[in-house]
């Protein structure tokens, strides 16, 4: 038992980080979503230093960006999660999968809100 504990700790901060930035990468290397929604991040920081955004509005825009890559990330989660502990159908597998892409649905509508009311609001 005390060698599953090993494999599932971190001995110290920087192993923390590590396999932090670890999930971060497999992220990005194997999910597509992801992947498209970096990119958006970026041509929307960068429109908004183009329209000359006030410090406040990147705050709204990088809360609303970094919840749509946090729930993303979330979900990519809990998909791997059910799929370690079943590669069968089952009911509630998929709703534990569901649930966690409506909530990256729900993050990315509340920041196309949150973007179309900043663009919206320096485009006119």
């Amino acid at each position: 038992m005390k060698e599953d504990k090993q494999m599932t700790s971190n001995k110290n901060l920087f192993d923390a980080f590590k396999n932090a930035f670890s999930g971060i990468a497999y992220a990005i290397k194997t999910q597509a979503n992801i992947k498209i929604q970096l990119a958006m991040v970026v041509i929307v920081m960068v429109a908004g230093a183009i329209l000359k955004f006030s410090a406040i509005e990147f705050v709204f825009l990088t809360f609303a960006c970094g919840l749509v890559l946090v729930t993303e990330m979330l979900n990519t989660s809990i998909e791997a999660t059910v799929n370690l502990v079943t590669d069968k159908f089952h009911p509630i597998a998929k709703i534990a999968k569901d649930v966690g892409a409506g909530a990256v649905l729900i993050a990315s509508l509340n920041a196309l809100v949150v973007g179309l009311i900043l663009f919206i609001g320096k485009i006119i």
